[in-house]
């Protein structure tokens, strides 16, 4: 059967229609195929990716949590620094009481054995005993200095002062000294002011001072100071032996002397460094073996207006030394071997001496006659404070009666506690001389 040519053609237009469809077809699967493997390659990047960052993300949280491990290991170690500091703060109060307190009576003592008649030879030897016991109270005071710097309990207290007033007051303190080995000390004045702690300070310049007097056998020490860079720099000079270049670092170290060996334990120029680093004054050395050295210390300059005079124990005037004839003076101490050092001391000075180791004691002898003064010692038995004892007096007798604190504590605390009882304070060991001039103005007070 023979099909219309229409129909032909119709089929025909439908073949090539369907062919078209196809290959499109065939081209869009073939499009497909080509972009498969990677589309799979990205989706295989992806998912590394996303480990990858949770893996990253996990070792940041744990970097973090020992970050925050560590920082609460660094606190608590902290806490523990600052506990043990103020043990060993507490620890040192009681070695200066426990070490001071014989040594103050023994001076104590040997001061009123003076006042007795004795031959030359006596005398001599009771002069070398107190020398003896002055290089004692000097070793543990610089032991003591070490161990607080190393506390962390000595902190600096800087204001203006003229310096000249400093070292003058030192120089004349080491003058006897200087003389009594053929050396002459002298000491080239000036008017500038600086910015510094008057005590710590002062230990520096001391212990300076008195290395240089140690090493040197002929010739003298001589203390001046320049300008520099807007810094006053003070300069000890010795015509000692001289320092090596291998022992400049080694004599700023504990237990290290110089080659010339000397007296002493080798801890001043120790301290001297210790104390600067704690200033922030920086310590220089010049020095030519044979020919002697000159260590140098850089002060900061201060303004005139704000410097202040050092403070220095009032001198015992003629007027003062007539207080002390007959004066009722009350001593609350807890040692027996200070309270007859300080009970005889005050006998020979003429004082009407009433003594007691405790505040109750204190009062009920008070109330039978009032004292013009008190001398008490800051630790007691049972934990009691001289500065209480005082108020049980004072509270005995009706009236502030003037009192001084006396105590090898030297803390700011211990400042503090005198100031706010009323009460002048003393330090241990006690200077016989300035004992009596502190309690002649005690008494000057008492009258006033």
């Amino acid at each position: 059967m023979s099909e219309a040519p229409g129909e032909v053609e119709e089929l025909r237009r439908e073949l090539a229609k369907l062919q078209k469809i196809n290959a499109k077809l065939i081209s869009r699967v073939e499009r497909s195929y080509d972009q498969g493997p990677n589309a799979y390659a990205l989706f295989e990047t992806a998912i590394a990716l996303d480990n990858q960052v949770r893996r990253r993300t996990q070792e940041v949280q744990q970097a973090l949590r020992s970050v925050e491990q560590a920082n609460q290991d660094l606190q608590r170690a902290k806490e523990q620094a600052e506990a043990a500091n103020l043990l060993k703060s507490s620890v040192l109060t009681s070695i200066s009481h426990d070490l001071l307190q014989p040594l103050n009576a023994a001076r104590l003592a040997l001061s009123a054995l003076t006042s007795f008649d004795m031959t030359s030879e006596s005398a001599g030897l009771v002069d070398q005993a107190d020398r003896s016991l002055a290089t004692l109270e000097d070793l543990l005071r610089t032991l003591l200095d070490l161990s607080k710097l190393d506390a962390g309990v000595m902190t600096p207290d800087l204001c203006a002062l003229p310096i000249d007033d400093l070292i003058a007051s030192v120089v004349k303190e080491q003058t006897r000294a200087a003389a009594n080995r053929g050396l002459k000390l002298r000491h080239f004045p000036s008017k500038r002011m600086v910015w510094s702690d008057p005590m710590l300070l002062r230990r520096v310049i001391q212990n300076l001072i008195e290395n240089a007097l140690r090493y040197t056998r002929r010739g003298g020490v001589l203390v001046g100071g320049r300008t520099r860079a807007g810094r006053w720099i003070v300069e000890v000079w010795d015509t000692g032996p001289g320092i090596s270049d291998e022992l400049r670092d080694a004599i700023f170290q504990e237990f290290q002397r110089g080659e010339a060996g000397g007296q002493g334990f080798g801890l001043g120029l120790s301290i001297v460094r210790r104390l600067a680093l704690a200033l922030a004054h920086p310590i220089g050395l010049k020095s030519r073996v044979d020919k002697g050295s000159m260590f140098s210390v850089s002060l900061p300059l201060a303004e005139p207006a704000a410097a202040e005079t050092v403070a220095q124990p009032p001198p015992p005037s003629i007027a003062h030394r007539g207080l002390l004839s007959n004066a009722r003076v009350l001593v609350i101490e807890n040692d027996a071997a200070v309270l007859s050092a300080m009970s005889a001391l005050l006998t020979r000075w003429g004082c009407d001496v009433a003594i007691a180791p405790s505040g109750d004691l204190a009062a009920e002898i008070a109330r039978a006659r009032a004292p013009q003064a008190i001398i008490a010692d800051l630790h007691l038995d049972h934990f009691e404070r001289g500065s209480h004892a005082v108020a049980k007096v004072r509270r005995a007798v009706g009236e502030a009666t003037p009192a001084m604190l006396v105590t090898a504590d030297h803390s700011d605390a211990a400042v503090r506690e005198a100031e706010e009882a009323e009460m002048t304070l003393l330090r241990k060991p006690v200077r016989p001389a300035e004992l009596r001039s502190l309690l002649s103005y005690l008494l000057s007070q008492a009258q006033a």
